[in-house]
């Protein structure tokens, strides 16, 4: 690699970098401001949790508008509009203030993000077809650093910025997502999509055995991330054990990262494997087993072992498409890996609250914890080794 062709592959790497904390940046930043605007808007709880899930819910539906865009206009330029919206309903939630107004725009923000999703992936595989492991935990990273910069900056560093006004908070919040869209469009050539037929193909092959597979295992891995953060808190509080849930909240979250950093090390050994994904599933009960050990350092380490499992699931999966799919067909298969796992990953939670409604019992609130692991299971095993190769490389 030449010198110039070094730094335009760094120069890329740091951009998608960027663009993977944009991916959680604006939506972590509502949970810290949450009290101020159940205040000032006088929402109810149920208002809060529609609040909250809205954008999940659009990772799900949105995904497929967007592979449409990608077969338009291309990854590139898709990336753009998602940065751009997610900058525009970010800013505006303070508008008003008013509650039509604050889910208006975060329905724009969860729009913008959910065209984002698919179109790194092919981004990975335009800019990176050599090394897509390595890309996408790369933007996997900048994932994870957009969830713990959102939640921990907020109340610390920006609310005292702007006179504790949570709508300027939002405004804020949307500079850094604007600033990467202008850095993209400046520093990075358009690529048009091929005018064939399969460039303007962008509805997921639903009879594809793939597309179900890599869905699956996404929305097993976000399960896990999504019942730990909603239920740990109010197990903890149900079992006498209120006061782990601060330093469980942060094992979960802080255990994420090690994750990303074993992805950028050995990217070739673990991305595109059938074993890492065993060991997903295997780790999450076993931290899982942890977390409901009545020992406060256990229950603690529990916590974090859940974190990396669901962090690991994440980047692996995030990497199949540009591993699977010939190039022009990479928006298709990730629209329909978001659309099936974040689908999953909305509704399957959900069973948690159920369970400890039906039976008194705070432990079954788990139970989207075990059926997200055993969903990975049941996919991983059965696997053939052949199915994970690079096959779309040869189409390229």
């Amino acid at each position: 690699m030449t010198p110039p062709e070094r730094l335009r592959s760094l120069s890329r790497l740091g951009l998608l970098w960027l663009a993977g904390i944009d991916l959680r940046l604006t939506i972590l930043a509502l949970p810290p401001v949450l009290p101020l605007i159940h205040r000032d808007l006088d929402l109810s709880e149920k208002l809060v949790a529609a609040l909250t899930g809205l954008p999940v819910l659009l990772f799900a539906i949105v995904a497929l508008p967007g592979s449409l865009l990608i077969a338009r206009f291309g990854a590139r330029r898709a990336l753009l509009m998602g940065l751009i919206l997610t900058a525009l309903g970010s800013a505006g939630r303070g508008l008003g203030p008013s509650t039509p107004m604050l889910f208006a725009m975060t329905f724009i923000m969860g729009a913008g993000i959910s065209i984002m999703q698919p179109a790194l992936p092919s981004l990975v595989s335009e800019w990176f077809e050599a090394k897509p492991g390595l890309a996408t935990a790369v933007y996997a990273n900048g994932l994870l650093i957009g969830e713990v910069l959102g939640a921990a900056l907020t109340l610390p560093l920006i609310l005292p910025l702007v006179g504790g006004s949570w709508a300027a908070s939002f405004v804020v919040w949307a500079v850094p997502v604007l600033a990467t869209a202008v850095l993209i469009a400046g520093f990075t050539p358009h690529r048009s999509p091929l005018p064939s037929s399969a460039a303007r193909l962008w509805w997921p092959d639903w009879g594809d055995a793939q597309t179900w597979q890599v869905g699956l295992i996404l929305g097993g891995g976000s399960c896990i991330y999504f019942a730990a953060n909603a239920f740990i808190p109010d197990y903890l509080n149900a079992t006498g054990a209120g006061g782990l849930i601060g330093p469980c909240l942060t094992s979960l979250n802080a255990g994420q990262l090690p994750a990303s950093f074993l992805v950028l090390g050995f990217p070739e050994r673990v991305t595109g494997k059938k074993g890492p994904l065993v060991a997903l599933g295997v780790l999450s009960l076993a931290g899982l087993g942890m977390l409901l050990l009545p020992l406060p350092w256990v229950q603690i380490l529990g916590a974090g072992v859940l974190g990396f499992a669901a962090a690991f699931g994440l980047i692996l999966t995030l990497a199949l498409p540009p591993m699977l799919a010939a190039a022009t067909d990479v928006h298709r298969l990730s629209a329909g890996m978001f659309a099936i796992g974040y689908l999953t990953a909305f509704l399957v939670p959900l069973l948690g609250g159920v369970a400890w409604d039906a039976t008194a019992v705070p432990a079954t609130a788990f139970l989207p914890i075990v059926l997200g692991a055993a969903m990975v299971l049941a996919v991983a095993a059965r696997l053939k080794p052949h199915e994970f190769s690079a096959q779309g490389s040869s189409d390229r």
